[in-house]
């Protein structure tokens, strides 16, 4: 079955997204879920990463994701920044059950952890929040929030001014939440209470004197090793946790961290995993700046194209091929 992009959009709501990609964390946690691999390529204008997991989620999947980020592309070719594939397999016999894009489900399963994250380790009462990169992350990570959260005022923020004021009048309309653009980060993250960083930037720019106490940050943008959003005594300062210790510390803002030794391994509090099974704390005072590192794991594919899949199953949706006999 080929899936396209828009079909995906159709079928992968970010709710039911939300509680999926919750749920393989917590197996993860548990130990009922395979270590998910990586693998990336460098190029010169970009790179290429396989993610690749396997679970159980009442039927055995095996999930692959081929992903080519080229930074540049919009305003070189006016390609996407990220394109990509995803092959959805029977790990009970190897069979090829689906090809879907992955640009929907990397956007919408990695705004799901965001979401799921600021449910576990933002103040309850949370109402002020910056977005730092305005693209389809950005969107995803707005809406997600504002299902575990009270957002009332939402900070705009990307060196691209026009893809800034688009955010700000599609979310204002979409979300009926005060969206205000802003030319100055710092001070905009000094007055929020939830910072979400999803830019492709290759400098850290967020410093530890930006952030007042109290403040939950999603820090999604790492998810190579050559990429970096957070300055590393930002990281040191606060509690940190992490989707999967083992990936965070290869391509994550604790990679940098570690690299500069001013962390080690054992700063991590938690992987999300853990704190969503019980058997670690998440937040535990309004006092807190709790950090996520956020960098995209194949148990979020697995979880995310199972439901893809399945509805589309179910929906009559997709084209069917038989790749061995056509």
């Amino acid at each position: 079955m080929i899936i396209t992009k828009r079909e995906v959009e159709w079928l992968l709501d970010i709710q039911e997204c939300m509680d999926a990609v919750a749920y393989a964390f917590k197996l993860h946690a548990e130990g009922k879920a395979l270590q998910p691999k990586i693998l990336g390529l460098h190029v010169p204008h970009g790179g290429f990463h396989i993610k690749a997991g396997a679970m159980d989620l009442g039927r055995p999947y095996f999930v692959a994701k081929a992903n080519a980020n080229f930074p540049d592309n919009m305003k070189n070719n006016g390609l996407p920044t990220i394109q990509g594939v995803i092959i959805v397999c029977d790990a009970a016999n190897g069979k090829l059950l689906a090809l879907m894009d992955s640009i929907a489900i990397t956007v919408i399963r990695t705004g799901a952890a965001t979401g799921i994250a600021a449910k576990y380790l933002a103040r309850k009462d949370a109402k002020v929040a910056t977005i730092c990169g305005c693209g389809n992350q950005g969107r995803v990570s707005l809406k997600a929030m504002m299902t575990v959260r009270p957002i009332e005022r939402v900070y705009a923020y990307d060196i691209d001014q026009t893809q800034k004021n688009k955010f700000t009048k599609e979310l204002t309309e979409a979300l009926n939440v005060q969206v205000i653009p802003v030319d100055d980060l710092g001070l905009a993250v000094r007055q929020s209470d939830i910072c979400v960083t999803c830019t492709t930037s290759k400098k850290p720019f967020l410093n530890k004197e930006d952030v007042k106490p109290g403040t939950f940050i999603a820090a999604v943008g790492a998810d190579s090793e050559d990429k970096q959003e957070l300055q590393t005594t930002l990281l040191a300062s606060c509690k940190l946790v992490v989707d999967i210790l083992e990936q965070s510390a290869t391509i994550g803002e604790l990679h940098h961290a570690l690299e500069y030794g001013v962390v080690t391994r054992d700063h991590v509090h938690a992987e999300l995993g853990e704190i969503i099974a019980g058997s670690k704390t998440g937040r535990t005072s309004d006092d807190e700046v709790i950090v996520f590192d956020s960098t995209g794991t194949a148990l979020q594919d697995v979880a995310s194209a199972a439901i893809v899949y399945e509805k589309a199953i179910g929906a009559g949706i997709g084209m069917s091929v038989n790749l061995a006999n056509g």
